[in-house]
């Protein structure tokens, strides 16, 4: 059933729960659900549509749960009542309840939720609907009369020129671009592209980019058959900005598309245009030649209308202040390449040649705190290490060559560091220094000195590093970058000292010698500190001299233990502490020793608070009473702007009728008024701003009276004095205990309803002794709680006094059997007749007889077990029970399987002599001997059980349920050359014996045959007229599975030969045969056993052409010469040969005087003077006669001449004409699945070529088609007609004179 409206039940709780669907969330009513009963879900949930402007729109859904779910539909933007825009449907068929919007628009595009409820919870998921531009305008009536002219309705391509653009980043969300960056990138560069969007925790965005990344490859999968090793943009040591690609197609000729900020950019293969696209098998590298400042942009890749490649070029406007210098070192040193950046980068690109470098165990990859300074070190160097390394920096770029020589004393265990010229170094960092000094002094000159940033002495001390900033070098303190130090560093010299014992230095000194004294300097700086208002902050640093003084400044301003801060000086650290932060202490804090400085800057947040005793009486829970209001009010501290939001079960309140929420600066109210019981849940106010964000959660219960109690009601007892019945408390009890039910009585035929009285809650049943026989009557259940009474359950009509006996129990099983006692044992009756059941009575009759003769003559059973001993030893019987209540006996159960008085017998032993007797590839046969029976130990087999394992499984599989009697059988349904062990149970009525099974495991195979071919007529030469389709079959036997080989003239079938292999034959299919494919073809079957070989000639060929030109030669009186060129097919058909005929003007009809002649000459003989004569010369081969090549007329006159006859010249009489139809093809109208014949008659000189078509493709080759042309009557023939088979059928005849074709339509009834 579906609904427009979202209607939710009441609850008592509100339990969350995921579904195994994705976006699919659950929500229980109940805490705990009922045996078979379950909470809405759904099997397949509404997926996204996007149609055109007025197109149908449909979302469908499929839901589960018990009892079934009534499913609802919501949209964000509006409601779905409208039934002229909006039709809801459930169809049986497919189980699927449908959303139609009849007529989409582009106002009615949003966010559909579908909701799925019953008694015990709901489910909902969304579903998006977009709407695209409207499609084209109708034709007016004019233009839809005219003659259509196909070829301007021919659609156009439309190059799209515009890709859509992402979503513009809104506040406090993830910028669209990290996403599309994300999905294109591998794992490990995730870290390093969040970084550069400002993004440091990113663990939390990867199960949406998992769901993401499984949608992009699904639209990928259309158009793509793989996709991988997808390569960022980066600029090469070329200088062209390249990313790549390795992409497989499914169809080549698929649209490619480079787009740079949306647009599309024209590309080329020519790598000396500015954007080109090079392929080498499946890898793609777009390029950019010469990349400037304006080619910076937001790159993607499109193949059709499927991303496959999202990158991001950025052009940092950055020089060098130092370039990477040449570099010398033996082999097993470090080799360092360092460089000077103008302004900081979080990294740049650093590559040897055409690969680039990755930070790894070979290669160290670091950049200082400030930036600036970017280090590539070498590790472990060896000869292959030689050659160009360069620095890139946005399309900057630098280049240095590492020059590794062999070390002559092979000191492998000794290991040293070589780095470039570190003059440049020091150079470009005091001109940085001197260039933020003037900058200073400028600033404050200026009066702009609030921000406390002095220019310092130089530079020339030691910093930590850390975020504050000193006036010395901003190398860390503990050594990590001391070879970037420019004038040496007290502090470092434990730490240089430690790594000296390490590795040999060979950097030479770095402090000049006139350097002697620096004075105190920084050990650890200041670092930028963050603390929240009212909590404890604290800044220090240490210096190299524990007697040195220092002086703290804020903003410039001296501070002293009088402003409120408390100053320590703990030897050579130094502390400043704030106990008690607020708003005004957020400032540059600078100390000053001797000259020395540090800075850093002191960040003050007020995320949002909630006073500790206001959050305790905002968590406890509110309780009113149903209809009247709920409010909850909750104080708060924090900086301002602040976001309050309320939520109730996770859903957003906002203002409405019956929803009322006031917000000051420091306090924000919740009014629910009108509540009622569905209003129950969670209630949760969330406080944000741009510190942080707090929540509270408190719950809402609303008490109101119960509802009635759950039927149905189950009638326990309907004697003649009394009815008893039961019912179900009520599904809500309404917040508070039932404490009692209130029971009325109506008699039937009467108005009046009598109050019973009232029964405390606990056992929902109730017992009515005051009724008389025979009488019908009716009862009314009500609940009744604290706050009120519930509607009534209303029983249906009981009656009192009627008879009604109890239903039949279940049939007797047989406990067990001895020769003077069978036990037996029963079941209750479903269907007790209204009344207890007092007992049963026990029947026996003899196999074989019809009397049933009473077991308990001393009244009914109490029990439902009995022990019967009145039967005779070998006597068999069979049992059935009746049950008795009030009323009397009911119906006898269905009687037990016979049972036999006699003593428990003993389980047989193993069968004897167990083997296999036959076998193929689904079956064997399997015979054994029965077990001896031992008295006392073993008895008598009475069946056998056959079970079966395969080798893989553990568990054994019976494969016969019922006990056989015979000692043989078969297995059926094995795998072909499966294994499996085999065993057999010998079992009578005291149980099964041992099994016995086979030493080995079986092999579902038959016996070894060598393989023979069956076929005794099998062709050994076939010809075939070239294009036509080649089909050998090959039957042969063989055990077991042989391997089948086809050789053509020794080697190996072309890839366009289709082998088709079954354990009974083979087949070589060749669906378009060429004259290369003639050959002797060579099958060869061999297994275990030994192998066979059949050879067949496939001749290839063509109907021949005529030979040339015929000479005539007369050497010898009454003999004549003939002699012509060669055809031109004698060159490829070497079994082509000759045949001559003639005709004499004696007797004028033609004579064959030579065949398989394989020269170009023959001499007829018997040529008798006075006559002529023509000869005709034809090329003959497998397929037939050529066209003939007929001679000059050849004549020798008498010597005498009695008499002259003038014979009339003879003319030739040409029958040649072009193609033609006698009879045309007919539209034709078929039944399904019947025989189609379609005929034509066709004529013409030379016979005509016909080629039959369907939808302009050819059927001359199609097996499903029977073709046939006799004596010009052409027919084609489809077995059984079938939906497929509809369409346009044509037929096309032509010969040297011409072409001409004949179509008709055909129409398949359903």
């Amino acid at each position: 059933m579906s609904s427009l409206t979202n209607q939710e039940p009441k609850a008592s709780v509100a339990i969350k729960k995921r579904s195994r669907v994705p976006g699919v969330m659950i929500t229980q009513y109940v805490e705990q659900l009922p045996p078979g009963k379950s909470t809405p879900d759904f099997t397949r949930k509404p997926m996204n549509v996007t149609v055109q402007n007025g197109k149908k729109a449909f979302f469908k859904a499929i839901v589960n749960g018990e009892p079934s779910p009534t499913v609802t539909w919501e949209r964000n933007k509006g409601e779905v009542t409208d039934p002229e825009k909006y039709k809801t449907r459930y169809d049986e068929r497919a189980h699927e309840h449908i959303l139609e919007i009849i007529s989409a628009k582009p106002e009615e595009a949003d966010t559909y939720r579908c909701f799925a409820n019953n008694e015990y919870g709901k489910a909902v998921c969304t579903a998006t609907l977009n709407v695209m531009g409207g499609g084209l305008k109708k034709k007016s009536q004019a233009e839809s009369d005219a003659p259509q002219d196909f070829r301007s309705m021919l659609k156009k391509t439309v190059i799209v020129t515009r890709k859509k653009q992402l979503p513009p980043k809104k506040e406090g969300e993830i910028d669209p671009k990290l996403w599309e960056l994300l999905l294109s990138a591998p794992k490990k560069d995730y870290e390093k592209i969040c970084f550069d969007f400002g993004v440091t925790d990113f663990r939390w965005m990867l199960k949406r980019l998992s769901q993401m990344k499984k949608e992009r490859e699904d639209e990928q999968a259309k158009v793509v058959e793989k996709l991988e090793n997808v390569k960022q943009i980066e600029v090469t040591p070329s200088g062209r900005a390249e990313f790549s690609m390795d992409m497989k197609l499914w169809d080549p000729n698929s649209a490619i598309n480079l787009y740079k900020d949306g647009t599309m950019v024209p590309y080329g293969d020519d790598e000396n245009s500015k954007h080109s696209l090079k392929k080498m098998g499946t890898n793609y590298v777009f390029s950019i030649k010469d990349p400037q400042p304006e080619d910076a942009g937001f790159y993607q890749v499109d193949v059709e209308e499927a991303n496959m490649l999202t990158t991001d070029f950025q052009v940092p406007d950055v020089e060098f202040s130092a370039k990477i210098k040449d570099v010398k070192v033996v082999e097993s040193e470090d080799a360092i390449f360092q460089c000077v950046l103008s302004k900081p980068l979080n990294r740049i690109t650093w590559a040897k040649q055409d690969s680039s470098l990755e930070h790894g165990d070979k290669c160290e990859i670091t950049v200082s705190e400030d930036k600036l300074i970017h280090t590539l070190r070498v590790k472990d160097c060896e000869i292959a290490d030689n050659g160009a390394y360069y620095a890139i920096a946005g399309i900057k770029s630098s280049k240095a060559s590492l020059t590794v020589k062999a070390d002559p004393n092979a000191r492998k265990g000794r290991k040293g560091t070589q780095t470039g010229n570190q003059d440049d170094l020091d150079a470009a960092r005091r001109a940085k220094a001197e260039r933020d000094a003037a900058d200073a002094a400028a600033k404050a000159a200026l009066g702009d000195g609030g921000d406390g940033k002095d220019g310092g002495d130089g530079r020339d001390g030691s910093g930590d590093g850390s975020g504050g900033k000193t006036d010395g070098d901003e190398g860390d303190g503990d050594g990590k970058n001391r070879n970037l130090l420019t004038d040496g560093d007290d502090g470092n010299k434990d730490d240089d000292a430690g790594d000296k014992k390490k590795k040999r230095s060979r950097t030479g000194p770095l402090v000049p010698d006139t350097v002697t004294d620096r004075g105190v300097q920084f050990v650890s700086g200041l670092s930028d500190t963050l603390a929240n208002v009212g909590e404890r902050a604290e800044l220090s640093c240490k210096l190299s001299n524990e007697t040195s003084e220092g002086r703290w400044y804020k903003n410039g301003k001296l501070l002293t233990n009088e402003d409120g801060v408390t100053i320590i000086k703990d030897g050579a650290c130094h502390r400043l502490i704030i106990d008690c932060c607020n708003k005004d202490d957020a400032a540059v804090y600078r100390f000053e020793a001797e000259g020395r400085k540090s800075e850093a800057t002191l960040n003050i947040q007020d995320p949002p608070k909630i006073d500790a005793d206001a959050l305790g009486k905002f968590t406890q829970p509110v309780i009113v009473k149903a209809g009247e209001s709920a409010e909850w009010k909750l104080p708060f501290s924090g900086g301002a702007p602040m976001n309050i939001q309320w939520y109730k079960d996770d859903d957003e309140l906002l203002p409405a009728l019956n929803v009322k929420i006031e917000t000051s600066a420091t306090e924000s109210k919740l009014r629910l008024t009108k509540c009622q019981r569905k209003d129950c849940g969670e209630v949760k106010i969330k406080i944000k701003n741009e510190f942080g964000t707090t929540e509270a959660i408190s719950k809402l219960i609303v008490l109101d009276k119960p509802t009635p109690p759950q039927g149905p009601v189950d009638i326990m007892e309907s004697a003649v004095t009394s009815v008893q019945f039961k019912w179900k408390p009520p599904k809500d009890s309404g917040g508070c205990p039932v404490t009692n039910y209130i029971i009325e009585r109506q008699q039937v035929g009467r108005n009046k309803w009598s109050n019973l009285g009232e029964i405390p809650d606990g056992n929902p049943s109730y017992r009515d002794s005051d009724v008389d026989p025979g009488r019908r009557y009716s009862y009314r259940i009500r609940a009744k709680n604290s706050e009120g009474i519930s509607d009534y359950l209303q029983t249906e009509d009981i009656a009192a006094g009627v008879l009604r006996y109890p239903g039949a129990p279940t049939a007797p099983k047989v406990i067990s059997a001895f020769k003077d006692c069978i036990n037996l044992a029963w079941s209750p009756p479903c269907d007790t007749g209204g009344t207890k059941i007092v007992g049963y009575k026990l029947e026996k009759k003899k196999k074989g007889t019809n009397y049933w003769s009473l077991v308990n003559q001393d009244g009914p059973i109490t029990d439902t077990k009995y022990a019967v001993k009145d039967v005779f030893e070998g006597a068999a019987y069979e049992f059935r029970v009746s049950a008795i209540n009030l009323s009397g006996a009911g119906d006898p159960s269905i009687p037990c399987d016979t049972v036999i008085a006699r003593d428990p017998m003993k389980p047989p032993g193993k069968v004897t002599d167990l083997k296999l007797t036959s076998s193929n590839y689904t079956t064997f046969s399997m015979a054994w001997t029965k077990p001896k029976e031992i008295k006392g130990v073993e008895d008598e087999a009475q069946g056998y059980f056959v079970e079966i394992r395969p080798i893989e499984c553990l568990e054994w599989t019976r494969c016969n349920a019922i006990p056989i009697t015979l000692t043989s059988y078969t297995v059926l349904g094995l795998k072909a050359m499966a294994t499996y062990w085999v065993r057999v149970i010998a079992t009578n009525y005291g149980g099964d014996g041992e099994p016995q099974g086979f030493d080995n495991y079986i092999i579902a195979t038959p016996p070894p045959v060598k393989p023979k071919f069956k076929d005794r007529n099998m062709k050994t030469f076939v010809v075939v007229k070239s294009g036509n389709t080649v089909r050998l079959n090959i039957n042969f036997e063989a055990s077991p599975l042989p391997e089948i080989s086809w050789l053509k003239d020794g080697v190996p079938v072309s890839k366009h030969v289709t082998i088709t292999n079954s354990d009974k034959g083979s087949q070589l299919l060749i669906p378009t045969s060429e004259w290369s494919d003639t050959g002797i073809y060579t099958i060869t079957v061999k297994n275990i056993v030994g192998q066979e070989s059949f050879n067949v000639e496939i001749r290839v060929t063509d109907d021949p052409k005529p030979p040339g030109p015929v000479e005539l030669d007369q050497n010898i009186s009454g003999t004549v010469t003939l002699s012509w060129t060669s055809s031109p097919d004698e060159k490829r058909d070497d079994r082509l040969h000759y045949m001559v005929s003639k005709r004499d003007s004696f007797k004028r009809t033609w004579r064959t005087v030579a065949d398989n002649l394989f020269n170009n000459k023959f001499t007829v003989v018997n040529i008798l003077p006075g006559r002529e004569y023509n000869f005709r010369v034809f090329a003959k081969n497998d397929m037939g006669l050529s066209p003939p090549s007929l001679s000059p007329v050849f004549q020798t006159k008498k010597e005498k001449e009695k008499f002259k006859v003038n014979m009339p010249e003879s003319k030739s009489l040409d029958f040649q004409s072009p193609p033609s139809f006698i009879i045309p093809l007919r539209r034709r109208t078929a039944p399904q699945g019947y025989e189609c014949c379609m005929t034509c008659a066709v004529k013409g000189d030379p016979a005509p070529r016909v080629t039959w078509y369907r939808n302009n493709i050819s059927l001359n080759t199609n097996t499903n088609y029977h073709i046939t042309n006799v004596c010009g009557v052409c027919s084609m023939l489809i077995l059984r007609v079938g939906p497929k088979d509809n369409g346009e059928y044509k037929v096309i005849i032509e010969n040297k004179l011409g072409t001409t074709e004949s179509s008709m339509m055909l129409n398949v009834k359903e």
